[in-house]
């Protein structure tokens, strides 16, 4: 049932959030590293990059299957590490900041 809802999410964010990327250089740019758990396939990463860039705020993301890392570059003054990390949350995955945890 989780992965029909997030292939359903997925395809209504659609793929243009694999176009080319805005220029970083005006504005601010953090990265933060998670690993997630939950990915059951490359869909699940590259779903969530997709979904992930649809979002104001969000430069880029590169997750991997099935290490489960997941890298942003966001905008620090419009976005938190909390917004991002309760956003995957609500997509149905796990975050942790280290692998082991």
């Amino acid at each position: 049932m989780f992965r029909r809802r997030f292939l359903q999410l997925m395809t209504l964010a659609g793929a243009s959030g694999l176009g080319p990327w805005e220029s970083l250089a005006a504005e601010p740019v953090r990265t933060a590293t998670y690993y997630v758990k939950g990915f059951s396939c490359i869909t699940c990463a590259t779903g969530l990059d997709t979904m992930l860039c649809k979002q104001p705020g969000i430069k880029s993301s590169k997750s991997t299957y099935p290490e489960g890392l997941v890298r942003v570059n966001f905008n620090p003054e419009q976005i938190t590490e909390e917004w991002i990390v309760a956003f995957i949350t609500d997509l149905g995955f796990t975050v942790q900041k280290s692998p082991r945890a």
